[in-house]
């Protein structure tokens, strides 16, 4: 039996999010075409007849970090390998350039003395293709691999390379006494995240990374419904008024896509009541 802790880091938007439920095959981690869409080191067990595997998707790195969620996102990326990983797979897309993003999160993998996974990602997307730029690393791991996280293309070669640099020991968590797939987040994180996610995927770029989310309360009720207030949380009057949308429009299609992804999720049905408030300084609370 095998068991270890495997760190996912890449810069932001290279699909490590994705990756991850990709391996799972269960929605753990939100995903959107914006990158800082994860926040926190996420923790979730996958486990077969070989082991165990303990998976930590780190935040994005940012090159600029000039508000205080960009510096704490930095900071928790880089605490992932204080949890003595066993094993490090680096992300990189293909179809985008190097830049200083990369660099510096290449520096912070350097760092890390556990063997190293380099996992190409996009290798379903031929055009554009910037793959000479990352030949250099081919020296610098101990293997590599062309994934899709999208198509879920190659993802067995990709288990099967993590099994191999696990060490031999017994399951770090007991999946019997935890839900299924074994998460570090409690209900209402989740359920925070999935609302997150989708106010991201409805707004792009109308609004900006400017906003968060808070589950205030779950409740059972007797028929086996869930009931669940929530608030999405702006930092400014002009964000809360394009969430809301016109006539309300756009908070309903945000709170619509969440409910019945949460239906889905927990096979019961779910009555949301979300609402938006402003607060400009969220970010320092995280």
């Amino acid at each position: 039996m095998k068991s270890g802790i495997v760190a996912i880091i890449g810069r932001p938007n290279v699909g490590k999010s994705t990756l991850l439920n990709a391996i799972l095959k269960h929605k753990v981690s939100i995903t959107s075409p914006k990158p800082q869409t994860t926040r926190f080191n996420i923790q979730a067990v996958y486990e077969d007849d070989r082991g165990q595997i303990i998976f930590v998707d780190t935040p994005g790195i940012f090159a600029q970090v000039d508000d205080p969620l960009a510096r704490k996102i930095n900071l928790k990326a880089e605490e992932s390998f204080d949890l003595g990983v066993d094993l490090v797979l680096y992300v990189v897309d293909h179809t985008r350039q190097r830049d200083v993003e990369e660099n510096k999160t290449l520096g912070i993998v350097r760092r890390a003395k556990a063997p190293k996974i380099l996992v190409i990602n996009k290798s379903d997307v031929k055009e554009p293709t910037h793959i000479v730029q990352y030949k250099f690393l081919e020296d610098e791991f101990d293997t590599i691999i062309h994934v899709s996280a999208l198509s879920t293309h190659n993802m067995p070669t990709l288990l099967d390379a993590i099994f191999e640099y696990l060490p031999e020991k017994d399951p770090l968590v007991d999946r019997s006494i935890l839900a299924q797939p074994a998460l570090n987040m409690d209900s209402k994180m989740f359920i925070a995240e999935i609302i997150r996610e989708k106010a991201f995927l409805f707004l792009r770029s109308e609004v900006p990374y400017s906003l968060t989310s808070i589950t205030d309360d779950v409740v059972e009720r007797d028929n086996g419904s869930l009931y669940i207030k929530a608030r999405i949380i702006t930092s400014a009057d002009r964000y809360k008024s394009m969430i809301i949308g016109k006539n309300g429009f756009m908070i309903k299609e945000i709170s619509m896509a969440a409910r019945k992804e949460l239906e889905t999720a927990t096979g019961k049905k779910v009555f949301l009541e979300l609402t938006v408030e402003t607060d400009p300084h969220w970010m320092e609370y995280l």
